[in-house]
């Protein structure tokens, strides 16, 4: 597989809540950075921190959470990924889209380090 189908893979299994793909993608020692002032934002490390921390999370703050890819580039041990996350917000019943960017580090064809890049205001703004 190419680093670009890796994270491919990780996103199908994101969407369909495969942790035991998602832990076969990453490295035992996974970085991974939420963008600074994103909910729950904080630098999660190994595969079951980010389970619970981000992807669980997300689900009990968002009703249909996704993050819509436009376009993947590919830039040898790293790929970005260009898109924007939606969803509902379960609370303020606000739909959601802000745009953001993720940065993938990979290394031996698994997932390293991720981190991300997002218009966090667009995110609390639509949470209130």
């Amino acid at each position: 597989m190419t680093n670009v189908e890796v994270v491919q893979e990780l996103y199908r299994a994101f969407r369909e809540k495969d942790y035991a793909a998602f832990r076969l993608i990453c490295t035992p020692d996974l970085e991974w950075i939420q963008n600074e002032g994103f909910p729950g934002g904080a630098t999660y490390r190994g595969a079951d921190a980010v389970i619970e921390g981000v992807f669980k999370a997300n689900d009990d703050r968002w009703d249909k959470f996704s993050y819509h890819i436009e376009q993947y580039l590919d830039a040898g041990a790293f790929v970005v990924v260009i898109g924007a996350y939606t969803g509902r917000h379960r609370q303020s019943q606000k739909p959601l889209r802000a745009v953001a960017a993720h940065l993938y580090q990979l290394v031996d064809g698994k997932v390293s380090r991720f981190q991300m890049f997002a218009d966090t205001k667009t995110i609390w703004d639509v949470m209130v």
